[in-house]
């Protein structure tokens, strides 16, 4: 793999301010997305999402959670069943980041850590939705805690995103040798992520993918009915077997809270179980519809941005 530099700002391990605002640029420079279907880049606009508003859309059945003062009595009248009024309105559209710092993402085999690249794919779309005049908000996870952060307008929605990122993800690196596996952690993320995403939201999942269970599934699918979703496998060239390695090697790695060494004999199926993981989640996307893209953390982000939209 050809050599490339470290992002402006950062050392490839631990995060600070000052890289996640240059990430900044990087908004500015990605690709518009001209598609109707999928309007991620939503703001101050008639709004593809069917809320209350002043210009009418459609009548659909009526659902749980539904304002009743919208129902149209006279097609209930006539079909025997409860029918709303759906309305096209103009408003900021709420974006979340659901972004897992859990330990499998410190770790990194040619330019930053996978959690370090995380970051920087989080903040940049975060920086865009800004910018686009949107809501921002975020649920940052790892296997002990979490942050919850909602929707907020203007700089006070990426502020309040870069300092939260920062501070867990030092918090991540000081307890890394204490670490406490903790199996389901991101089944309740995706659990509080259903309470805080407002439907019509845009949800922005960033993972390595190494803890999204079956249980992850359910919750997902409840928030998929009412909310745009899109996914980000985040990767190591070491964990996708694109690295030239000599014939003898020893390389030391830590899973589940232990460290072991990998030689030439353990290491194909090491990188077998890796790439089973990620499959398994880029599978459970596509049971959701949701496209999976994926980031490599041995590249600058910046010589991904075709990848983002």
């Amino acid at each position: 793999m050809p050599y490339t530099k470290l992002p402006l700002f950062s050392d490839g391990i631990n995060i600070t301010q000052k890289e996640l605002l240059a990430c900044q640029s990087l908004a500015k420079a990605l690709p518009e997305k001209r598609s109707k279907a999928k309007a991620s880049l939503a703001g101050h606009r008639a709004s593809l999402i069917k809320g209350r508003g002043m210009e009418f859309a459609e009548v659909r059945h009526y659902q749980s959670g539904d304002d009743v003062r919208t129902i149209d009595w006279r097609v209930t009248a006539r079909t025997g069943k409860a029918h709303t009024k759906l309305f096209v309105e103009e408003r900021e559209r709420p974006v979340l980041v659901l972004l897992d710092l859990s330990h499998s993402l410190y770790f990194g085999s040619s330019l930053m850590l996978q959690s370090v690249q995380a970051a920087h794919l989080a903040t940049t779309l975060g920086w865009s939705a800004v910018m686009h005049g949107d809501r921002l908000g975020a649920l940052i996870a790892t296997e002990q805690e979490h942050i919850e952060l909602k929707p907020r307008s203007r700089q006070q929605g990426i502020l309040q995103m870069v300092s939260a990122i920062q501070k867990l993800h030092q918090h991540q690196l000081q307890n890394i040798v204490q670490q406490k596996p903790e199996p389901d952690h991101m089944a309740k993320a995706c659990q509080r992520l259903r309470r805080l995403a407002k439907p019509g939201s845009l949800i922005w999942i960033i993972s390595d993918g190494s803890h999204f269970t079956p249980a992850c599934l359910a919750a997902l699918s409840d928030l998929k009915r009412h909310c745009d979703m899109g996914a980000f496998l985040i990767t190591d060239p070491l964990r996708q077997g694109e690295l030239t390695l000599p014939k003898h090697f020893q390389l030391p790695v830590r899973e589940g809270g232990k460290e072991r060494v990998i030689d030439r004999n353990s290491y194909e199926q090491w990188l077998t179980n890796q790439l089973q993981q990620q499959q398994q989640f880029i599978e459970m996307m596509q049971k959701l519809n949701v496209e999976t893209r994926v980031i490599d953390a041995g590249q600058r982000l910046s010589q991904q941005l075709g990848g983002l939209r």
